[in-house]
């Protein structure tokens, strides 16, 4: 059976079969519960953000590589609160890095 099986076949029953322990393993380590399994209601040890100050140094990072004036489209900055958005973070190097972060 091996001989014909592919090699993503292959790596597949191999990644199949070792899932089940990495999980039980990091079960046994102390690892976090997962926070957002049941969509409708949100568990009651999940972290919760009580306050999110926008300093200068927030608005220095978020416009970083953007010239003034700055663009009417940059007032979203304004509601912005404490989820992810990828537009304060370096993005990808070379050619891409429009917004010279790196």
């Amino acid at each position: 059976m091996l001989r014909s099986m592919s090699c993503f076949g292959l790596a597949m029953l191999v990644w199949l079969s070792a899932a089940p322990v990495a999980a039980q393993e990091a079960a046994q380590a102390g690892a976090p519960d997962i926070v957002g399994i049941e969509s409708s209601q949100r568990p009651e040890n999940a972290p919760v953000i009580t306050t999110f100050s926008k300093d200068g140094q927030w608005y220095l990072d978020s416009l970083h590589g953007v010239s003034e004036p700055y663009p009417y489209s940059l007032r979203f900055l304004e509601d912005q609160g404490a989820w992810f958005t990828p537009f304060n973070k370096p993005g990808m190097p070379g050619p891409y890095d429009i917004r010279g972060w790196h």
